[in-house]
């Protein structure tokens, strides 16, 4: 295994790209034949892959946001019918989602961004 300053330009790209896709997409690109690829191909794969993570990105930054309000209203739902304050109502939420108490797993399951409930 080579260090990163080992590693010629053209490697670094595609362990880049290798890295970044997984990071817009979810899932690493088994299937890119790296080895036939040259720095300008791989240049060009990650300016689209780029262009890619921005919508990727803003999408799930709105989608995020809609989850914070319907979270923030459940709550306040919660509030309202019985829950005598936010903790209580967030211990309710965890329940009946099925989180054990596991903050950053209902964090996963309402949708909202890792660390927004403490």
């Amino acid at each position: 295994m080579q260090s990163w300053d080992q590693m010629s330009r053209r490697d670094q790209l595609a362990a880049t790209h290798y890295d970044f896709y997984k990071d817009v997409h979810g899932v690493r690109p088994r299937w890119m034949d790296y080895d036939s690829m040259t720095e300008q191909d791989l240049e060009a794969e990650l300016d689209s892959l780029g262009k890619q993570a921005e919508v990727v990105f803003a999408e799930e930054k709105r989608m995020q946001e809609e989850a914070i309000v319907a979270f923030e209203a459940r709550v306040a739902d919660l509030l309202g019918t019985g829950a005598a304050d936010r903790e209580t109502a967030i211990r309710w939420i965890h329940e009946a989602e099925g989180s054990d108490g596991d903050a950053d797993y209902l964090c996963f399951l309402v949708g909202v961004p890792y660390g927004y409930i403490k």
